[in-house]
């Protein structure tokens, strides 16, 4: 499977919670079937408009955010799509760069949500497609994130995560979380 029918595999396994997101679903569909360039080949944002795991470490109803340096505001993890790189593998690349977690590209589900979107902070300008992915991990499990890259890392209920210090759709992702079956993701330890 080529990586365009790829990145629209996990499109089709989304379910819109809203109009807004079957808009950004529609504009993502769209953009791949395009021809697009759908991978950044230059930072920070070349080309203007490319794709990104997101992916919310979740424990019940916590979910792990990180202060982020550039966007300067409390992000789940992520990063951009490699060239030739499946989103899941990017969550598996990104959660043992990040985080220091390891798991397999098989224990990832589908993507929970999509959303299209503005970048704001440091690097403002472009607009990610991100796909938004849910993997659960222990509130216990040790961590380990770069400093560099993140002021700190923070487990947050979802009734107390700082949605005004947010991505803009962080409340309704935690929405859909609520909706989703207990089991959304991979185990990691």
């Amino acid at each position: 499977m080529d990586m365009s029918s790829s990145v629209e595999s996990e499109l089709a396994a989304i379910r819109p919670l809203d109009e807004l997101e079957r808009a950004h679903l529609d504009d993502a569909l769209g953009w791949v079937a395009s021809g697009a360039q759908l991978y950044r080949v230059q930072k920070p944002a070349t080309p203007p408009k490319h794709l990104v795991s997101y992916f919310a470490v979740i424990d019940s109803e916590y979910v792990l955010l990180v202060d982020h340096r550039n966007a300067q505001l409390w992000l789940p993890t992520g990063g951009h799509v490699e060239p030739d790189e499946s989103p899941r593998t990017t969550v598996v690349r990104e959660l043992e760069e990040e985080l220091g977690l390891v798991v397999e590209v098989d224990q990832i589900g589908p993507p929970v949500m999509v959303t299209v979107t503005e970048t704001v902070g440091l690097t403002r300008g472009h607009t990610d497609v991100s796909l938004w992915y849910a993997v659960t991990v222990s509130r216990e499990a040790e961590l380990s994130y770069d400093p560099a890259e993140f002021h700190s890392v923070r487990w947050f209920h979802f009734s107390e995560v700082p949605l005004e210090r947010s991505d803009p759709h962080m409340g309704r992702f935690l929405e859909k979380l609520r909706g989703v079956a207990a089991d959304c993701g991979a185990s990691a330890s």
